[in-house]
């Protein structure tokens, strides 16, 4: 049985994590990420949907082998683990999850790499880190903060608290809470317009975001043209604008475009 499903279709690659009954994160799942990351970045996806199987999105790491590790085992495998979460991170295409349940430690935590969170009514978030006498092991403390601000962050990941989705969308974790009957019709539904949108500006916004997080405005605004000026070579940006300036010279409205994501 594999942990990690792969499906592509329709330009939407959906990656559901598959390890009854807790979806927990252990190493033969880490390496069918890395695998799924190849194959989508190989394939005709213009999007990702991230999902869990069943009634939870992820309890976090599989711990069963940390006791019996040693310290050098054991950062071997969480660099591991934090290379591929940020290669998911960085795909150059929109990345959208759907939480339902309990989302916590490192399911949270692979949950942050995304670009939209979408979360049921009943899902609740977590750092379980806290009661096990170690920290956010994969960088959910400073991008909870990089969302939420350092004071939330700070008491979240010292309480261990179970954090409801509508808190989380209030301090700007979660995108958009929709009802559980509904979220993954609505996460998909967002990933597919996603998936017919400009793929290469997506990918973009994406790299001066992370330039910004890195270094700020000034850091994002030295990035910007390197970033934002091969676009105006791509098919979607010359038919964009000679689609508006013939609008505007018709007086007509803009037409709506298909764009090709190239």
């Amino acid at each position: 049985m594999h942990p990690l499903q792969l499906h592509i279709d329709d330009h939407v690659a959906t990656l559901v994590l598959d390890n009854p009954p807790q979806n927990r994160i252990g190493d033969t799942m880490i390496d069918e990420l890395d695998e799924a990351i190849e194959a989508i970045e190989a394939s005709d996806a213009r999007a990702v949907l991230l999902r869990g199987e069943g009634e939870n999105f992820s309890f976090g790491g599989d711990i069963t082998a940390w006791p019996q590790a040693s310290t050098d085992q054991l950062r071997a495998r969480f660099e591991h683990y934090m290379s591929v979460f940020n290669r998911f991170e960085r795909m150059p295409m929109p990345v959208i999850v759907a939480v339902q349940g309990l989302c916590f430690g490192g399911g949270l935590e692979l949950a942050l790499r995304a670009d939209v969170i979408f979360a049921g009514t009943t899902a609740t978030f977590g750092h379980p880190e806290q009661t096990l006498g170690i920290v956010t092991i994969l960088g959910g403390i400073y991008r909870v903060a990089e969302r939420a601000g350092r004071s939330r962050a700070s008491e979240w990941a010292m309480t261990s608290e179970r954090v409801p989705a509508a808190t989380m969308e209030r301090f700007g974790v979660v995108n958009r809470v929709v009802d559980d009957a509904n979220l993954l019709s609505e996460a998909k539904a967002f990933a597919e317009k996603a998936a017919r949108g400009p793929t290469r500006a997506y990918a973009a916004h994406k790299a001066l975001l992370r330039a910004w997080a890195v270094g700020g405005v000034s850091a994002a605004d030295e990035a910007m043209f390197d970033i934002a000026m091969p676009l105006f070579e791509t098919e979607d940006v010359r038919a964009g604008l000679k689609s508006a300036v013939d609008a505007l010279k018709a007086s007509k409205p803009r037409p709506v475009l298909e764009f090709k994501g190239r």
